[in-house]
């Protein structure tokens, strides 16, 4: 993940001596490049942000003075002070309500807002700053963006010290392990969507000695398998449900993928959903969520 660069343009605004000597005015302007090589330039530090993002929002939180944070979206549902903050819809954008809420600034990831939305608020006055993700230490890079776009870098490095701390202790723990488990992780049953090789759950396996069973790089993340992709596969982990849920949503319609090492060896297990989806400062709980699936 590439940082935000910062750049303070001093505007020297000279006034006419005519009236006698004045002082020179200086008014800084930032300059940001967001993750998608997208320039932003704001008059001023940002007072007033949001997320469209229900990660970033969780690093908002993490990180900000939550007088600061002055919105929600609808997916939006942690920290518990989230349900404070006034309500925004972000798919679709109401752009009056965004308006009303006069933010300096909204962060936003790599597809989850489309960029047609993001220039149509570019010229209504309201930038907004996009991250990608694509290892667990991009999330951490994009704690600290934030931190330095918003001035509060000591709190947000304090914060990735102690979380990248706890990430290197599980990699030291795992990373010598012989014949790592294929995990399969589902994200819906009809058709069969699963996480694909590039995204982050493939890190979080690494760091836990473990391998996403979908080795293939596909277009989409989060690409559509079939049934016989799957059974080549043979995960020894399949993630997506409880054994009775499993049963019900997806082996009742695939009755042949019960061949598969997961089924076989009762090795079915239903992640948090929110800490599996979202690139957050909860990561770590989703390592030790993961961690305690793969070596119970």
């Amino acid at each position: 993940m590439r940082p935000a660069r910062f750049i303070l343009h001093t505007i020297l605004c000279l006034l006419l001596l005519s009236c006698g000597p004045q002082e020179k005015q200086a008014q800084e302007a930032l300059v940001l490049t967001d993750d998608l090589g997208r320039e932003l330039t704001l008059q001023k530090k940002p007072e007033r942000v949001f997320a469209f993002a229900s990660s970033i929002t969780e690093m908002l939180y993490a990180v900000l003075d939550t007088s600061t944070i002055v919105a929600r979206t609808p997916s939006d549902d942690y920290p518990e002070a989230v349900y404070q903050k006034p309500l925004v819809s972000n798919y679709p954008v109401d752009y009056e309500q965004v308006l009303a809420l006069k933010p300096d600034l909204i962060f936003t990831v790599e597809g989850i807002t489309p960029l047609e939305v993001a220039e149509r608020l570019q010229q209504l006055g309201v930038p907004v700053y996009y991250q990608k993700y694509r290892t667990v230490e991009d999330i951490f890079t994009g704690i600290e963006d934030i931190g330095r776009i918003m001035g509060r870098e000591q709190q947000a490095r304090h914060l990735t010290d102690s979380l990248r701390q706890e990430v290197e202790q599980l990699h030291q723990k795992y990373k010598h392990r012989e014949d790592p488990l294929k995990v399969l992780a589902i994200t819906w049953s009809d058709p069969i969507y699963v996480y694909g090789q590039n995204t982050i759950f493939t890190d979080k396996l690494r760091i836990l000695g473990a391998e996403n069973a979908v080795q293939e790089v596909f277009e989409q993340p989060y690409p559509a398998l079939t049934r016989e992709y799957v059974l080549k596969l043979n995960p020894d982990v399949l993630l997506g449900g409880t054994k009775k849920e499993l049963e019900e949503k997806f082996f009742h319609l695939y009755p042949e993928l019960r061949r598969i090492k997961a089924y076989q060896h009762n090795r079915l297990y239903k992640p948090d959903d929110n800490l599996m989806s979202r690139p957050s400062p909860r990561v770590v709980e989703s390592l030790r969520e993961l961690e305690g699936f793969l070596y119970p």
